[in-house]
């Protein structure tokens, strides 16, 4: 079957995590049949390969001094050389496409995805073994969040919600329902999930599809809807200092509040690519990436934003700072902003 997309409002091209991660959801389409009951199928384990490094990459997260990656296929990479050398895991008991990962302390961590997989690691990613998987759920999981004392929670396409009290060994599915803006509003509480953040141990936001919004102040136990800037819809959020946070997403929009998602203001991208990840620098420094080798850098707490275009990087799904030098994810793998700086301009040359 040709690979299809989650539908829904406002859920344009976004070529990454969309049409190539595929939000590919010959795995993620409801269900209208169902089959006669069979034995489960056996656990298929990520293949190793030497370039896995440079294959889809869509999501990275730090274990102390420790780079993890993961995406197509179950592939998950790790380095301790700050992005410059990269190992493929032992063991990953799946062929998932892997869309998020987070770690509580420098050894355990969690991975999900596809099919509503989660992986649990207690040894920095070296290794991994599957803790929930529902081949017939209805959406894939999008993106996970670990926080204090033990606590996860796994978010997906169709409000798909799940939480783990035990460090994500174990986990529990619950119904996403978030206080509505207005009292006794009709919501739709079936969007995609997109992409879950941390602005402290309290604090969580939600980007979601269709321009929807949500903030918690404590620690993901309940929710409130946010007034939204834009219709279309939010594949990331990064919270800054204090109240200031930024959501982005579709067409290169970007928004930025100061109040904690109550008002917002629009920032000039320069660009109309979708954007899909973000990372702040221990001096301050942002770094947005999207498609098409999209690239935005802000000095002043994201209030202004200087594009450069590199599409030689090719579409970008995840960024994370490593000692002021963004590491990048995406379509040609994961890649040091510093070192692919050097091969384009020895191209020229």
């Amino acid at each position: 079957m040709a690979a299809q997309r989650v539908a829904g409002p406002g859920y344009d091209a976004r070529r990454l995590i969309v049409v190539l991660t595929l939000l590919a959801v010959d795995a993620a389409m409801p269900v209208t049949a169902m089959a006669p009951a069979a034995a489960a199928p056996p656990t298929l384990e990520a293949e190793h390969a030497p370039l896995a490094a440079h294959t889809l990459l869509i999501a990275l997260a730090v274990a102390d001094t420790r780079l993890v990656a993961v995406g197509d296929r179950g592939v998950i990479v790790y380095s301790d050389d700050r992005g410059a050398h990269w190992r493929q895991a032992g063991t990953v008991p799946t062929q998932a496409l892997l869309t998020g990962v987070c770690f509580h302390d420098r050894e355990h961590g969690i991975a999900v995805g596809h099919d509503q997989t989660i992986l649990y690691t207690q040894d920095a990613g070296v290794s991994w073994r599957r803790v929930h998987q529902a081949l017939d759920a209805p959406g894939p999981l999008l993106d996970v969040w670990c926080g204090p004392n033990g606590r996860a929670l796994a978010v997906g396409a169709y409000a798909t919600w799940l939480s783990s009290v035990d460090g994500g060994r174990t986990w529990v599915p619950g119904k996403f329902a978030p206080l509505p803006l207005k009292p006794d509003a009709q919501q739709r509480l079936d969007y995609h999930l997109n992409r879950i953040a941390a602005a402290s141990t309290t604090r969580l936001y939600l980007a979601c599809e269709a321009g929807h919004l949500y903030r918690s102040d404590d620690a993901g136990q309940s929710w409130r809807e946010l007034p939204s800037p834009y219709e279309g819809s939010f594949f990331g959020v990064l919270p800054l200092d204090g109240d200031a946070v930024l959501v982005f997403g579709l067409r290169g929009n970007l928004f930025r509040s100061e109040d904690g998602g109550l008002k917002w203001q629009r920032i000039p991208t320069g660009t109309q690519e979708t954007l899909d990840g973000a990372t702040r620098a221990a001096e301050g420094a942002i770094t947005i990436v999207g498609m098409s080798g999209t690239l935005l850098r802000s000095t002043d707490g994201g209030r202004h934003f200087q594009l450069s275009m590199q599409p030689q990087l090719g579409d970008l799904a995840a960024v994370i700072n490593v000692e002021g030098v963004p590491v990048v994810a995406g379509v040609h793998g994961v890649q040091r902003l510093d070192a692919a700086a050097s091969a384009a301009e020895a191209q020229r040359h």
